[in-house]
C-alpha cells in the first residue's frame, strides 16, 4: 500500500492534539512519483542539492530524509520546530526559482503532503531504511489506551529487534496517526516484519486501527543511490540502461540477467552476447537515447524513446523482469519522420501519468478497441472508444480527429493499400496510458508489427502514438524467439 498525494492541495493542518515538549516537532510527510523519463539517480542528486541549498536553510528546520520504495514511489520526511515554520518553508518553496528544475522532475498529480505533531524528533543518522504507516483509530478506541499500547509496541517489540534505530509517532488534528520506523538496513527491517505480525502485543495494537484506513510503505533512503546496494525500481533500471547509451556507464548492464535474456528484436542475437555485439558496432560517438515516456505494469516496463541508433529513430521498448533482473525484451523501431498534417511529431504530447486507479479499466478498453474496431472491422463503433471531439494524432501521416483517421483509411482503400490487424499479442498499461502490441499487414501486404500507445480521458482515447514496422523474413532473423 502507499500514500497517494495531490501537490496542489497543500492544506495547512492545525496540529495540537499530541501536546508539546522540548523535543516535540512537526513531521511533514510528502510522497510523489517522479516524471516518466527521469532517472532516480538524477533525481536523488538534485534532491540533495535542494536540501543543502534550500530546505536546510529555512527557519525551524530540524532534519530531512528522502527515500524511495521498490516501485519508485518517493517519500520526503521533514522535521520542523513548528507548524508555522513548515508552512513558511512550503510557501517560499512554491515561489523560489532555484528549485524549479527539481519541481519539474515531480509528477504533480501524484503528490500530497500531510503534517503531524510528534512528541519526538528524528535523530538516527545511521538509518538507511524507513517504514511509514498511517491509519485512523477504530471508533470508540480510547486515545490514552492507544498511547500506552503504542509505547509498549516500541519498547517490547520493535526496539528489541536487530538494526532498530528509532520510532516516531505523530497525529494530526483530524486524528490520523503516522508511525515512522527507522532501521539501519533493509535486511533488518525485513527480518522484523513477520515477528512483529506474530507478536500478541502487535496484534492488540493493530486491532485498535481502522483496517480500511491503513497505508504502509517501506523505503530506502536516496542517499543509498550512491552505492550499488540501492534497490531501484524496475522502471528506474530500464531508464538507467537506456541512458547509459549517453553516459557510457557500465553499471546498468548488471540489470540484465546474464544467464537468461530473451531477445525479440530479430536483428539482434539472443542473450547478453547479442546485446554486446550490437554495442561493439556503435558509431564513434556511440548510440544516444532520450526516454520520453516510461511506464511500469507488474513485471513489465515499457518506454517511448527517441534514439540515435544507426540514424534518428523512434521506438517502443518492452522489458520483462524476474527477481529484479531483465530477462526479456521486445521493441519496434521506425525512422524519425517529419511532423504530421496537424504539425505533431512522433514523440510530443502529454507525458503525465494520472488515473492510476483506472489502469485495468483503460487496458480493457484498449483491448476491446483493437478487437472490435481493428480486428473485427466494426468501424461504426469507433466512437465507443475514441473521443469524437478530441483525438490528438501523432502518426506521421495522419491528422488529428476522427476525420483524419477516416481520411487515412479512405486513402489506403483508394490506393489498394492495407492496414490490417490480424492478432493482438499484448496489452500493457499504467494509469491513463496503454500500449498494445499487435501484428498484421501494412502497405502492400508486408508482415508488420503494430505498437500503439493510447492516452485515455474519462474512458475514451484522446491521444495516440504508434510505431509501425515490417517484420523481417524468417531467414533474416538473428534469433529464434519471434517478434512477439
Amino acid at each position: 500500500m502507499r500514500f497517494t498525494f495531490v501537490f496542489i492541495s497543500l492544506l495547512a493542518l492545525i496540529l495540537s492534539s499530541c501536546g508539546r515538549g522540548e523535543n516535540a516537532s512537526i513531521l511533514e510527510v510528502t510522497t510523489f512519483n517522479i516524471n516518466s523519463g527521469v532517472s532516480m539517480q538524477d533525481f536523488a542528486k538534485l534532491d540533495a542539492e535542494v536540501e543543502g541549498n534550500f530546505t536546510s536553510l529555512q527557519n525551524g528546520f530540524i532534519s530531512r530524509q528522502s527515500a524511495v520504495d521498490e516501485k519508485g514511489n518517493v517519500v520526503v520526511l521533514v522535521y520542523w520546530e513548528s507548524e508555522k515554520d513548515a508552512k513558511a518553508s512550503m510557501d517560499k518553496f512554491m515561489a523560489d526559482q532555484s528549485v524549479q528544475e527539481y519541481a519539474a522532475m515531480i509528477n504533480a498529480s501524484t503528490m500530497k503532503m500531510n503534517r503531524f505533531m510528534s512528541r519526538k524528533r528524528y535523530s538516527g543518522s545511521a538509518s538507511s531504511f524507513v517504514e511509514v504507516m498511517s491509519f485512523d483509530l477504530k471508533d470508540g478506541v480510547d486515545s490514552d489506551a492507544f498511547r500506552e499500547k503504542n509505547k509498549q509496541v516500541e519498547t517490547e517489540v520493535t526496539a528489541k529487534r536487530d538494526g532498530f534505530i528509532e520510532r516516531i509517532t505523530g497525529r494530526n488534528d483530524d486524528g490520523k496517526i503516522v508511525v515512522a520506523i527507522y532501521w539501519d538496513t533493509k535486511e533488518n527491517s525485513d527480518a522484523a516484519l513477520q515477528p512483529f505480525q506474530d507478536n500478541p502485543i502487535s496484534k492488540e495494537f493493530m486491532g485498535m486501527m481502522d483496517q480500511s484506513s491503513i497505508q504502509f510503505s517501506r523505503y530506502q533512503f536516496t542517499q543509498s543511490l550512491k552505492s550499488s546496494t540501492m534497490e531501484l525500481s524496475n522502471r528506474d533500471k530500464v531508464v538507467a540502461l537506456l541512458n547509459s547509451f549517453n553516459t557510457g556507464d557500465k553499471t546498468p548492464i548488471s540489470y540484465i540477467n546474464p544467464n537468461k535474456y530473451i531477445q525479440h528484436n530479430l536483428a539482434v542475437g539472443d542473450g547478453l552476447a547479442g546485446f554486446g555485439e550490437v554495442m561493439q558496432h556503435a558509431p564513434p560517438g556511440g548510440f544516444k537515447a532520450n526516454v520520453i515516456r516510461s511506464f511500469e505494469d507488474g513485471d513489465f516496463v515499457f518506454t517511448h524513446t527517441e534514439y540515435d541508433f544507426f540514424g534518428p529513430k523512434i521506438g517502443f521498448d518492452v522489458f520483462r523482469f524476474e527477481d529484479g533482473l531483465i530477462v526479456e525484451h521486445w521493441d519496434n523501431l521506425i525512422d524519425l519522420q517529419k511532423p504530421n498534417p496537424s504539425g505533431r511529431t512522433q514523440i510530443d504530447g502529454a507525458t503525465e501519468i494520472t488515473d492510476l486507479d483506472k489502469t485495468e479499466a483503460n487496458k480493457a478498453k484498449a483491448q476491446d478497441f483493437i478487437n472490435t474496431v481493428l480486428l473485427e472491422h466494426k468501424m461504426d463503433q469507433v466512437t465507443n472508444y475514441i473521443n469524437p471531439t478530441k483525438y490528438i494524432q501523432h502518426n506521421p501521416a495522419v491528422a488529428d480527429g476522427l476525420e483524419g483517421f477516416g481520411a487515412a483509411m479512405k486513402y489506403f482503400a483508394e490506393k489498394g493499400l492495407v492496414m490490417e490487424y490480424t492478432k493482438l499479442h499484448k496489452v500493457l498499461g499504467e494509469g491513463n496510458f496503454v500500449l498494445t502490441l499487435s501484428e498484421g499487414k501494412f502497405g502492400k501486404g508486408e508482415h508488420t508489427a503494430f505498437y500503439d500507445l493510447f492516452r485515455f480521458e474519462d474512458g475514451l482515447i484522446v491521444e495516440h502514438w504508434d510505431v509501425i514496422a515490417p517484420i523481417p523474413a524468417k531467414e533474416e532473423w538473428k534469433n529464434t524467439n519471434g517478434k512477439f
